[in-house]
């Protein structure tokens, strides 16, 4: 428990990447054709509209990695106090968001990029957390 209450803020830091990325990784397996074709219009007039269906399939596996990285790095730190797993599953979430605002930069979805932002935010905080641990 000592663990726990220690390292409170890297565990909910790491309950946030868990829950926003596996939600965003089961919501693009769930809906594969409902997010292709949407991003097949987002993207249309750029570069990447034609290779959409290797981006999402890129971006399943990163959420899904983020979220599995930081539900092993939730149980290390609090077992036995070790950042590493947690550290990983932060830097993938920052990987990931890192493209998604690449994406939306190249679209001009400006609104969109900037939402991105709040989520970069709690993540590049937890990296700093668990690299600094």
């Amino acid at each position: 428990m000592d663990f726990l209450l220690s390292n409170i803020t890297e565990v909910l830091i790491l309950v946030f990447i868990i829950i926003t990325f596996l939600q965003s990784g089961l919501d693009k397996i769930f809906d594969w054709k409902g997010q292709i074709a949407w991003l097949n219009g987002h993207f249309k007039d750029t570069f990447l509209g034609s290779i959409v269906p290797l981006l999402v399939g890129v971006l399943v596996v990163l959420d899904l990695l983020a979220s599995v990285l930081a539900g092993i790095g939730i149980y290390q730190l609090v077992i036995n106090n070790n950042p590493m797993m947690g550290l990983y599953g932060s830097i993938t979430a920052a990987i990931t968001l890192l493209m998604l605002l690449f994406g939306q930069r190249v679209a001009k979805d400006y609104p969109g990029a900037f939402t991105i932002v709040g989520y970069f935010i709690v993540v590049i905080f937890g990296v700093w957390l668990l690299s600094n641990h």
